[in-house]
C-alpha cells in the first residue's frame, strides 16, 4: 500500500515569549485510502501538527514527504501549488463566501489551480455535489443553506481537485449529532470507495473510534 504523506522527525520551537518545544520527534505515516484521526488534550500540538502537514507553516525541524516528493524546504509559490492540488481542507467553520453560490464556491480552488476549463470545473463541481446528495443546492446562495449543508459544500470544495488527501480540522466540533454523523460517513465512503487518505484532528471520541487508527498525542509527541 503506497503511503500519501510521511512525517519524519518533526520538531516545533515556539520562539515567544519564551522558546517553548511545541512538537517533538513526530514521526508517522498515512497510507493512501487510509481514516485516520488525532486526538490529545487542548494544547498537545494537534493542530500545530496539521499547520505544518498542510505546508501552511514551513517554520520546523524534519522533513514533509508527500507523495514521495520531499516538501520541506519548497518555495512558498511551489508550496501553494501543492497544497491547492494535492491537499483538501475541512475545517470547523466552512469558510464559504455567503455571496457566491454553492456551485461556485465548490469551483474556487479549481479555478484558482487554474488546469482545466471552466466547462469542466462546473461539470467535477457538479459531480462533487452530487456524491455528496446537494447537487439541489447548486445554486442556492451559500447563505440560504443549513449548517449541515454547508459543512457538505466544504468538502465538495476540498474534493474539487482530486486531492491525495483531506485534512480536517474539528470539521464535527460545530454540527449536531445528526449531522456529524453524516460527515463521518461521507469521509467513510470517500476512503472506502475512492481510496482517499483522511487525516481528521477531532475531539469527538465516538467519530475516532470508528476511524481506521487514532493517532494519539500528548505533550507534543505522538503516544500510540
Amino acid at each position: 500500500m503506497s503511503v500519501v504523506l510521511e512525517a519524519k522527525h518533526i520538531n516545533k520551537y515556539f520562539k515567544k515569549p519564551v522558546l517553548f518545544h511545541v512538537l517533538k520527534d513526530v514521526n508517522f505515516k498515512i497510507k493512501k485510502g487510509e481514516f485516520a484521526s488525532i486526538m490529545g488534550k487542548s494544547g498537545c500540538g494537534k493542530s500545530t501538527l496539521l499547520y505544518i502537514l498542510s505546508t501552511m507553516d514551513t517554520d520546523y525541524e524534519g522533513e514533509l514527504i508527500l507523495n514521495n516528493q520531499l516538501i520541506t524546504g519548497q518555495t512558498s509559490a511551489q508550496l501553494s501549488y501543492l497544497r491547492n492540488k494535492h491537499i483538501g481542507f475541512v475545517f470547523q467553520f466552512h469558510y464559504l463566501l455567503s455571496e457566491f453560490s454553492v456551485l461556485e464556491n465548490v469551483m474556487l480552488p479549481a479555478k484558482k489551480l487554474g488546469e482545466k476549463s471552466m466547462k469542466d470545473i462546473e461539470h467535477d463541481a457538479l459531480e462533487k455535489l452530487r456524491i455528496l446528495n446537494i447537487d439541489h443546492l447548486a445554486n442556492k446562495k451559500a447563505s440560504r443553506v443549513s449548517g449541515g449543508e454547508k459543512q457538505r459544500v466544504a468538502i465538495a470544495r476540498a474534493l474539487i481537485n482530486n486531492p491525495s488527501i483531506i485534512m480536517g480540522d474539528e470539521p464535527t466540533g460545530n454540527l449536531d449529532s445528526y449531522n456529524a454523523e453524516n460527515v463521518f460517513n461521507i469521509f467513510k465512503q470517500l476512503s472506502k470507495e475512492q481510496g482517499m487518505s483522511l487525516l481528521i484532528v477531532t475531539h469527538d471520541k465516538d467519530f475516532a473510534n470508528k476511524t481506521d487508527r487514532i493517532i494519539q498525542m500528548g505533550d507534543g509527541k505522538i503516544i500510540t
